[in-house]
């Protein structure tokens, strides 16, 4: 077992398999066995995310029928008018219009009636998504295994498609359990289900990760129309900082850091050259990350070992005498 071992699975842990997000319902996937098997998951996790770049599962809410007439539109929408085959939650596949009207009124009739038109969201719909060059059939597999370990309780219907560049399987679901319950799915739902997809897709030998962007030092992409307009009427009580991070992305990014400033020290001091060689990775991605270049530039008193990592860098190309990578724009 290797000396840093333990300080990898707790550092790791707290970065890919945060535990502190209250979440009713399922827990999130988590790390089990002996600690070299711990271990050895996250140090592919932390070669996935700064090396290779492994793509980013997808789980996206699209919308939810207010009443079975929307409903029924969609399932005609993700079932091409009955040409796709659709699987529901009790493994039955089919397709054709008899299909949908079939399951139109069985989800109708079951537990509380839906009429055409409610006034709350009956239905919700997900789409499950990979890059293109993604075998489809294992996406399929993934999100149904997705489905049965998430939506448990829930009628639920599936259909893949192949026919765009990237495949994905759209997921239609009451809201409603046969219990009556209605099903959570709030932000860290979300996550978890991310995590739970990426989760199964990886039991098919598939290299995928499902970060959060504060991970991966980023914000999400642009500001929201809302508050470009409230800006510009002067009515925005909290603005964004420069990078465009909100108050609460820069705090999770901050904590992220922290963890992967751990992990780096660790992979740098330990007796393995594989590790070693992991760790110039993890510092080369620390250095380029949006987040980290800020701070280098706005707080001289954080984060001093990047800081150090990154003059070293510099100093390295000057000795070479040749244009080295641009580290900080």
């Amino acid at each position: 077992m290797a000396v840093n071992d333990g300080l990898i699975v707790q550092w790791g842990e707290r970065l890919f398999y945060p535990d502190n997000r209250i979440v009713k319902g399922n827990r999130p996937p988590r790390l089990t066995g002996p600690l070299s098997v711990r271990a050895a998951a996250i140090r592919r996790r932390i070669a996935a995310a700064v090396g290779r770049r492994a793509p980013q599962a997808v789980v996206r809410v699209t919308g939810g029928g207010r009443g079975m007439g929307a409903i029924a539109a969609h399932l005609r929408y993700i079932g091409k008018n009955g040409q796709l085959e659709m699987e529901d939650d009790r493994g039955v596949s089919r397709n054709g219009e008899e299909a949908v009207r079939d399951i139109v009124d069985q989800w109708r009739h079951a537990g509380r009636y839906i009429g055409n038109v409610e006034h709350h969201r009956e239905a919700l719909n997900l789409m499950l998504s990979m890059p293109a060059g993604t075998e489809p059939s294992l996406v399929a597999e993934a999100a149904r295994e997705f489905a049965r370990l998430e939506l448990g309780g829930h009628r639920w219907v599936m259909v893949l498609h192949r026919h765009q560049a990237n495949p994905h399987v759209h997921l239609c679901v009451k809201l409603r359990s046969v219990e009556g319950d209605r099903l959570r799915h709030g932000p860290a739902d979300l996550r978890r289900w991310r995590e739970t997809f990426a989760e199964r897709l990886r039991t098919f030998g598939l290299e995928v990760e499902a970060t959060h962007p504060t991970v991966r030092g980023k914000s999400r992409d642009g500001e929201p129309l809302w508050r470009l307009k409230a800006r510009e009427d002067g009515r925005l009580r909290q603005d964004l900082l420069p990078t465009g991070f909100s108050a609460a992305e820069w705090r999770r990014c901050r904590e992220a850091f922290q963890c992967w400033n751990h992990l780096w020290q660790a992979l740098r001091d330990s007796d393995r050259s594989d590790d070693r060689a992991l760790g110039q990775q993890v510092g080369d991605f620390l250095v380029r990350t949006p987040f980290m270049s800020e701070v280098l530039r706005r707080y001289p008193d954080e984060f001093q070992d990047v800081r150090r990592y990154l003059s070293e860098q510099r100093e390295q190309v000057v000795a070479r005498g040749r244009p080295g990578p641009e580290f900080v724009r």
